[in-house]
């Protein structure tokens, strides 16, 4: 059996799989998940270990959330920079990734603004899919995000997956033959821990209290965290909107105006 896997795209954004290797790379610290492997890479592709997949346990999410905390604690010099050997950012589908800005921001809410919700928003604009009312209710959100973030706004940047969603998180046998988890296809960047966790959410990870039950063992979140949930997700949430429409958008919509005020 081929114990391989490629990605590939004729004409790839230019250092689009060289900045997935350079995060995943950058992702695999000691005692934290288990990342897929990087084997080889080029302009148009990039070659992967095969992961053999098995059905996820409570145990293996558990520790997946040890380990994910032990991932963040990496920490990254700051919010917004991309792994060592990642020239851009990209978040997204491989037929149609977006840009993420890229840059060092000191403090969360500043990075939030500037590299996520504000570029967003204009990305939406450009494709005819947000309207100038959609600009203005994320300046409002914009202009709330250090009340909203709360206590999380003072912690120091993690080193995240970035695109955390459930179809990212591949479970596989371990050495021991129990189950796994290994982590593929991120957008690494220093953020903050909870984006990653309410990533987790959004589309509904397999035995996610295990998770977070994990997670809080090895390192707790800040008081609150639960009802910051929404305002982690509004990025995702605002991306697949830009990207696929229909009721993406609403959902965005009714976030907006919940966050807003």
């Amino acid at each position: 059996m081929d114990d391989t896997f490629r990605k590939s795209r004729a004409h790839a954004p230019p250092g689009f799989f060289t900045t997935e290797a350079a995060g995943l790379r950058w992702l695999a610290v000691p005692g934290g998940p288990r990342v897929v492997r990087v084997l080889g890479v080029g302009p148009d592709h990039l070659d992967l270990e095969r992961v053999d997949e098995v059905r996820a346990t409570p145990d293996a999410a558990r520790d997946l959330g040890r380990r994910l905390a032990v991932l963040h604690g990496a920490g990254a010099a700051g919010f917004g920079v991309l792994a060592p050997g990642a020239d851009c950012g990209y978040f997204g589908p491989l037929d149609d990734p977006l840009p993420l800005v890229a840059g060092t921001w000191g403090d969360w809410p500043a990075f939030y603004a500037h590299a996520r919700l504000r570029p967003v928003v204009a990305q939406g604009r450009e494709r005819g899919v947000l309207t100038a009312q959609d600009a203005t209710a994320v300046e409002r959100v914009c202009g709330r995000l250090g009340r909203l973030a709360g206590p999380a706004a003072r912690e120091e940047p993690a080193r995240v997956h970035g695109d955390l969603w459930s179809g990212n998180v591949l479970w596989s046998r371990g050495p021991g033959g129990a189950a796994e988890a290994v982590l593929v296809d991120p957008a690494a960047h220093g953020g903050h821990r909870e984006a990653d966790l309410a990533m987790l959410a959004l589309f509904g990870a397999p035995h996610l209290d295990e998770i977070l039950a994990g997670y809080e063992a090895e390192r707790p979140l800040a008081r609150g965290w639960r009802e910051r949930v929404p305002l982690h997700q509004l990025y995702p949430l605002a991306v697949h909107a830009v990207l696929f429409g229909g009721g993406y958008v609403a959902q965005t919509r009714r976030l907006l105006a919940r966050l807003g005020g």
